[in-house]
């Protein structure tokens, strides 16, 4: 019997994720005019981050706990966490995070459910990223720079990705919310096979095990 797709809520080895190489990657379509300027379109509106976490991989435990997470998640089949080494925080990578690190949005009085996003740059170029796997128990939010607190202000909803208010805690009009949060990156394996061979990896030769963003 075929098997569906879906989201496993585990995290690939870490051990091997923080030695990955990859980052974010965009789709844009470039024309060139007969006047000899560019024509250029974006496809993308949110990046899409690509890994390769062979460069990971330091020992033969290393590739065994790989080959067991690959059977697991069923090749491609299944997405996962993935605990990006570069951006892994709504802060600065050295810096702790804090209920007033990103702008979720303004309270109307009535709206209790905030999505989660991470802000690149400033003013109108600013590119907000969603953000729908953070680690919960980082999670931290503020309303006009006061701390509120999970259960009983908030709660995160894993399945829509959203922080949501409680009844009595609803943020008033024109109130901002913020929050700040360690996250993670769903991704899935980019390949059906993965390619080993105990010889090459003694001579130094390292696998690749390619990772791809998946929208949730």
């Amino acid at each position: 019997m075929a098997e569906l797709a879906g989201f496993h809520d585990v995290r690939f080895p870490l051990a091997v994720s923080f030695g990955a190489t990859g980052g974010p990657e965009r789709r844009n379509e470039i024309v060139a005019l007969t006047s000899g300027r560019e024509k250029r379109n974006a496809r993308f509106s949110q990046s899409r981050h690509r890994y390769d976490a062979g460069t990971g991989v330091r020992s033969l435990g290393d590739l065994h706990d790989v080959l067991v997470f690959f059977e697991a998640r069923r090749g491609s089949l299944h997405a996962f966490r993935f605990r990006d080494p570069f951006d892994m925080k709504s802060c600065r990578p050295e810096e702790a995070v804090s209920p007033t690190d990103q702008v979720l949005g303004t309270g109307d009085g009535s709206r209790t459910r905030f999505e989660l996003v991470k802000t690149y740059g400033e003013g109108d170029d600013a590119y907000r990223r969603l953000i729908a796997k953070p680690l919960v128990e980082t999670l931290r939010v503020a309303v006009d720079g006061v701390e509120v607190f999970a259960p009983g202000d908030f709660n995160f909803e894993a399945a829509t990705g959203e922080m949501v208010f409680a009844p009595g805690a609803v943020p008033d009009a024109a109130a901002q919310v913020t929050a700040g949060y360690e996250f993670d990156v769903p991704v899935r394996f980019e390949t059906e096979q993965l390619s080993i061979s105990l010889a090459s990896f003694k001579a130094g030769q390292i696998p690749s095990i390619p990772l791809v963003e998946v929208r949730l």
